[in-house]
């Protein structure tokens, strides 16, 4: 697996762009500093996510479902982050 702080990096570059979650629905995040702010609907959800909640909900990838990492914070959007392609890089 790649180093975390790679991981975090792709995180950051991805910054603004659409994810969809499991269930389908586009969001957008924000990353003004160690943690994420998401967006859904050109509203942001009132809810920060955390560069250790990343890091925890990384080491458990790959999962098959966002239940699958559920003690984790906004898990369908941690989630949807790193399951995406552009975040995980083939690393898991």
């Amino acid at each position: 697996m790649a180093s975390f702080d790679d991981v975090w990096t792709r995180i950051e570059q991805h910054a603004g762009q659409q994810f969809i979650t499991a269930t389908g629905l586009p969001f957008t995040y924000r990353v003004p500093g160690d943690y994420l702010k998401v967006s859904r609907d050109g509203r942001e959800i009132n809810r920060s996510l955390s560069r250790t909640n990343f890091m925890k909900a990384a080491a458990a990838m790959p999962t098959s479902k966002p239940s699958d990492i559920k003690d984790r914070q906004g898990s369908a959007y941690t989630w949807a982050i790193l399951m995406d392609p552009r975040v995980r890089a083939g690393a898991w």
